[in-house]
């Protein structure tokens, strides 16, 4: 492909992840207003993988084999089971923003992780991850998550479990193309439902329709785009590049829940939204050395 039409893609698919996930923390929080977290997540991806995977396979695209499906499964666990599936279950207790802020340090997460597959993390990586550390501090006794270490150290969680899925299906017998994104969000959507059977969630005696539109909208654009738009880029630039969407993200999430839903900002939040941000932009920006089968972006 011509240099150019790759740097096209590429713009593309970031400015999906940036725009539509950024918008997705409050489509979150408008679903489980009706529907349970993991009910809600398996709705999601179930949906979303299953319209995905019989569009590709009625366009001539090959099933997935046996240990294709086991790639897809665990990385399906990882990214819309623990990371997305976490976050919607903290949002019953947290603003979409603060949830959001929170997950952008996947791109320290991330740095971390590459390191287990030979990814040399450098001296201004070591300092962004300290600064992402220092604003998470700041989140977690000045801001709205102060005393509340339960949702702090989920939404770490699943921004840790999320960056690892990331990494690791970079490593993993994967179908090619659009046909991962489909299994692994198929997947990640059967799991989810185990987890809300596990924790005994029930479905919704009443749905508004604001739920139903959060739902078809994380649907089409926050999975069936922009999840796909994600899978594109793990493939094609280094995983702190594709994960750069968390550097937007927290800013999207802040302007659409002020907009929208009324929510209010503290100021330590800005402050460790700047400090985390920075901490972040010394990871995405290093120029350490990649693992050797990354594309280097």
């Amino acid at each position: 492909m011509p240099a150019k039409h790759q740097w096209l893609l590429i713009v593309s698919a970031l400015t999906c992840t940036y725009l539509i996930w950024g918008s997705t923390y409050l489509a979150i929080k408008y679903a489980i207003e009706s529907f349970p977290p993991f009910v809600m997540v398996g709705i999601r991806f179930t949906a979303a993988g299953a319209l995905l995977y019989v569009i590709l396979r009625g366009l001539g695209h090959a099933a997935p084999t046996p240990i294709q499906w086991r790639g897809a499964a665990l990385v399906g666990l990882l990214l819309p089971v623990l990371g997305n599936g976490t976050v919607s279950h903290v949002q019953l207790h947290v603003s979409s923003s603060v949830a959001a802020l929170a997950i952008a340090t996947a791109p320290i997460w991330m740095a971390i992780f590459s390191s287990l597959w030979g990814h040399k993390i450098s001296r201004r990586e070591w300092l962004g991850i300290a600064i992402g550390l220092v604003g998470i501090l700041l989140l977690n006794t000045r801001g709205s998550l102060q005393g509340d270490w339960l949702s702090a150290f989920l939404l770490m969680f699943a921004a840790a479990s999320w960056s690892l899925g990331s990494v690791w299906s970079k490593h993993m017998a994967m179908p090619t193309g659009l046909m991962g994104a489909a299994s692994q969000m198929l997947c990640g959507g059967l799991i989810a439902f185990i987890f809300s059977a596990a924790f005994g969630e029930q479905w919704p005696t009443a749905i508004t329709a604001r739920s139903w539109v959060a739902i078809v909208f994380m649907i089409v654009l926050g999975s069936m785009v922009a999840f796909s738009a994600y899978h594109w880029l793990l493939h094609n630039v280094r995983p702190l590049v594709a994960s750069s969407n968390t550097f937007v993200n927290p800013v999207v999430a802040f302007v659409v829940g002020v907009l929208f839903a009324d929510e209010h900002i503290h100021t330590m939040e800005y402050i460790a939204l700047a400090v985390i941000l920075v901490g972040v932009f010394l990871v995405l920006t290093s120029t350490s050395e990649a693992v050797p089968d990354e594309t280097i972006v």
